[in-house]
């Protein structure tokens, strides 16, 4: 064969085992992977006594998502109506999810916590794309770890930054050595 042709084949046969690995992640997420994502995040919180709840968001076949939220509460913000009413807003908790791509790949992304009518939420955060087989227990308390640093940091949000070295003598040269 064709040296060029050669080349051109290999790139045939790449696109083609792509493709079909995509239907086997799909195959894949259908027959195993949704529900065992489901189970583990609801035992996790369960072991860790974290209210949340687990919901499968399949308006899509293909693109369906595992969502593990905090749930809503009042904000402890709102607008007084008159003496005797107020209208609260509402704070979305934050979120965890494990949507499917539509290549069959699983995104996990943060969803930062948010209150309705105040400012603009924070987009989400990608944690990481992943081939189905690895989505690991493991993986998944990592992702919940680095899921409640996220929120935590943002309930505790200041526009102090702890690892920034400040100060007159640090910012302008200071603390290198002068020539002797």
């Amino acid at each position: 064969m064709d040296p060029q042709l050669l080349n051109l084949q290999r790139k045939v046969d790449q696109y083609k085992e792509v493709l079909k690995n995509t239907q086997s992640y799909r195959i894949v997420w259908k027959e195993q992977l949704k529900d065992k994502i489901a189970g583990q995040l609801t035992e996790l919180a369960r072991q860790i006594q974290l209210d949340g709840k687990v919901t499968v968001r399949a308006d899509l076949e293909n693109l369906e998502a595992i969502v593990f939220t905090l749930g809503e509460s009042k904000s402890g913000i709102y607008q007084r109506v008159n003496d005797h009413l107020q209208q609260d807003l509402i704070k979305h908790n934050g979120s965890l999810i494990y949507q499917q791509l539509f290549n069959g790949k699983v995104i996990v992304l943060i969803q930062y916590p948010f209150i309705e009518n105040y400012g603009q939420p924070r987009p989400p955060k990608t944690v990481a794309i992943y081939r189905p087989e690895e989505i690991t227990p493991p993986f998944m308390v990592r992702h919940l770890e680095e899921f409640l640093l996220e929120i935590t940091q943002w309930e505790d949000y200041d526009d102090d930054e702890p690892n920034k070295r400040i100060g007159f003598q640090l910012n302008f040269g200071g603390d290198q050595q002068q020539p002797k």
